[in-house]
């Protein structure tokens, strides 16, 4: 028996499986964490490290096409959180970046690089702000990283062909940057945004944990709160004259302090926005949402939607049926990254 055809048809078989199961499996993406220096982080009381860890999605084409260009979306997490959780680094998260936008490209939508910086600090987050004792976030995130991201990847370095995208206190970093530093990127989304409203009185009882911190090596083994309140004083409210910590509280011995209060208040958007409007107006696209469950950040969500339609904003507003959580995968894959697809430019 002449056994040549038959291994010839086998081994074209077997070739044409391969192909088939080839062009089956969606093409991944690849990411990567670099570090990037900034000279806007130098000197923060806090004595973080000016040399930060940022990860980078890559789409599936970038690696073989290598004369294309990409828009880029910049994504920013939320508080406690950081790039390599995002990025599936340190196990299971409840997202991660790589997988989503690798569903997304499968799915239709037009391939973007992605750049998430790492915003954990020693008070558990930047608030993505700008104060002496964290360090100018501002700069950092909309001057340095973006100069950097053009300088080293094949991007379309212009504001039309870039994104701002965040979680929680990301999505707070969002709606702040965007309003302050308007002509760097052309479309917006903030996903369930903390920090939407002023809190002008706080309660003295929570500030009593506070007292159990006695310096910044202090702050790792506090609850949730507890570092929010820390967080958000370093952010908003510094004083260079008051180590360990460097802020002001808004209460003190159970008494409020109104300055203090008032330099926080000033800091959220609805208290922002009046004074943003025609930055605002210089996007070409903004996005807001919210989980029903998550309160009070829902309720804040939908009187910021309610401010943007008293000013003539144009705006999506979404709130879904979903806690703080459990559904941002699913969103960033079928809802922020369409969103930016179609709206980020491309050539």
């Amino acid at each position: 028996m002449n056994l040549k055809p038959v291994l010839v048809l086998l081994a074209l078989t077997l070739g044409a499986t391969h192909i088939a199961n080839a062009a089956a499996k969606p093409a991944a993406g690849h990411h990567e964490r670099i570090v990037v220096h900034s000279a806007a982080l130098v000197g923060n009381l806090a004595g973080d490290s000016t040399d930060r860890h940022v990860s980078v999605y890559l789409p599936p084409s970038y690696s073989r096409d290598t004369k294309r260009r990409y828009p880029v979306l910049y994504l920013l997490h939320g508080f406690t959180d950081s790039d390599s959780k995002w990025f599936g680094l340190e196990g299971k998260h409840f997202v991660n970046v790589p997988k989503a936008a690798d569903a997304a490209v499968a799915n239709g939508v037009p391939e973007m690089i992605i750049v998430m910086p790492n915003a954990l600090n020693r008070y558990g987050g930047s608030f993505y702000s700008n104060s002496v004792v964290i360090g100018d976030w501002e700069t950092f995130v909309t001057r340095e990283l973006v100069r950097y991201v053009d300088a080293h990847y094949r991007t379309l370095a212009r504001p039309e062909s870039r994104g701002l995208a965040g979680h929680s206190m990301g999505g707070y970093g969002t709606l702040r940057l965007g309003m302050k530093a308007p002509g760097i990127f052309s479309a917006l989304y903030a996903m369930s945004p903390c920090c939407v409203a002023a809190n002008l009185d706080p309660d003295p009882k929570m500030f009593e944990r506070v007292a159990n911190v006695h310096s910044p090596d202090d702050i790792a083994g506090q609850d949730f709160m507890t570092k929010a309140m820390l967080a958000g004083a370093a952010a908003w409210s510094p004083n260079p004259k008051n180590p360990p910590l460097y802020v002001n509280l808004p209460v003190v011995d159970g008494k409020l302090m109104a300055d203090v209060v008032a330099e926080g208040a000033a800091n959220a958007p609805l208290a922002m926005l009046p004074q943003y409007i025609p930055a605002l107006k210089t996007y070409r696209a903004l996005g807001i949402d919210a989980g029903d469950k998550d309160q009070p950040i829902a309720d804040t969500v939908k009187a910021l939607h309610v401010r943007l339609d008293d000013f003539s904003i144009a705006h999506s507003f979404e709130i879904y049926d979903g806690d703080h959580v459990n559904r941002i995968e699913d969103r960033l894959t079928n809802k922020v990254l369409p969103f930016f697809g179609e709206r980020l430019k491309s050539k």
